[in-house]
């Protein structure tokens, strides 16, 4: 027989993980976990931790196996066709939701989850949201958390900019696109996540040429332009800014202080 306890002191789990992982099979949060630390496993719940801890010892991260992660004080749902959403993205979501001017419509070009667009409209319910991504698995995804979170947000299926020529007037443009270098080694960790969504080309600054080359020949009129990025291209990515002669762009910090997204305002 093995108690809650006992699991939680033998799997080879790290503490964090294990915690989780444990309220995800039985239902038991962390209090409870200690208050009924002596209660007995039944079989059936001890063949799911170690299924679930197979899958961690693996290296599958966490998320995928609970299918949510937190962003922004909600709860998201996740699978492997979507990133992870991850604490510095929040950064992000700050600034737009206190700078955005009011009433605008804002899209999100490689929406995800939808944890960008969403938590906007849930924070800015002034906001016109519009979220698109490639993968139509992303944008499905997406679409069951706006449900989930009563977020009214629209979504559009395919490549940057292209599905909202001719019908929208975009005044601001948000993205978290791929910028990982094809040959960086903190690739390693994130084998489980779709690959797609975290490399670009030109070591990692592909997409931001490639959405300010289509804001300018499908002749879209931002007011603002925010992109997130690592935490080493924050010089770069303003000088791809600049190379759009779009002047003046400012990098911000994430709560870590490295340099982690970086925007654009029409003076």
């Amino acid at each position: 027989m093995t108690t809650v306890e006992q699991w939680l002191v033998q799997s080879p789990l790290e503490a964090a993980d294990k915690r989780v992982l444990f309220e995800f099979v039985t239902g038991l949060d962390r209090i409870r976990q200690m208050t009924h630390s002596k209660n007995v496993l039944s079989p059936q719940a001890l063949e799911k931790l170690r299924e679930v801890e197979q899958k961690r010892l693996a290296g599958i991260p966490v998320p995928y196996i609970t299918g949510v992660q937190e962003f922004y004080g909600r709860t998201f749902s996740v699978g492997p066709s979507v990133l992870i959403p991850r604490p510095d993205t929040e950064c992000l979501v700050e600034w737009l939701i206190e700078n955005l001017p009011h009433g605008i419509q804002v899209c999100d070009l490689g929406t995800g989850s939808g944890c960008i667009a969403e938590t906007l409209k849930l924070e800015r319910s002034d906001l016109d949201v519009l979220a698109s991504d490639l993968s139509r698995s992303a944008i499905e995804t997406a679409r069951r958390n706006a449900v989930s979170l009563k977020a009214d947000v629209r979504f559009l299926e395919g490549s940057w900019l292209k599905p909202y020529v001719g019908h929208f007037d975009l005044k601001a443009i948000v993205s978290n696109p791929p910028y990982i270098r094809s040959r960086d080694p903190h690739l390693k960790a994130l084998t489980f996540e779709p690959q797609n969504a975290l490399v670009a080309q030109e070591n990692g600054l592909a997409a931001y040429r490639e959405i300010l080359s289509e804001a300018k020949s499908l002749k879209f009129n931002p007011h603002i332009i925010a992109f997130e990025h690592g935490y080493d291209q924050g010089e770069s990515v303003r000088s791809i800014f600049s190379e759009f002669g779009m002047e003046g762009s400012k990098t911000h910090k994430d709560y870590g202080g490295n340099d982690r997204f970086t925007v654009w305002c029409r003076t």
